[in-house]
């Protein structure tokens, strides 16, 4: 786990929003400092150097408590790469030709 940067305030649309000095890549789950899992990284925006990040929240997750500890240290991990599917190539030598 990496360090993600501080929790500044949950928005009105429910979202928890840090800011960062790097930017994470969308899909990587946060965690709080307790390492309890609290949610996904939605949206990165705002300046390069240190920007802002759109946390969408679990619904596990107790955004009560999350508001008061603002300032909280919040760490994120690698996503889980999407497995990659490989399409199997015909030759054309094999392919059927079509009589007219």
């Amino acid at each position: 786990m990496k360090l993600l940067g501080k929790s500044l305030h949950i928005a009105n649309s429910g979202k928890l929003i840090a800011r960062t000095t790097k930017t994470p890549s969308p899909g990587a789950i946060v965690f709080n400092s307790n390492k309890k899992k609290i949610g996904k990284v939605g949206y990165v925006f705002g300046p390069t150097a240190h920007p802002y990040v759109s946390i969408r929240l679990f619904r596990s997750a107790n955004r009560d408590e999350i508001a008061k500890k603002c300032g909280e240290k919040l760490f994120v991990s690698k996503p889980k790469s999407k497995k990659t599917r490989r399409r199997r190539m015909r030759s054309r030598q094999n392919k059927p030709q079509h009589k007219k």
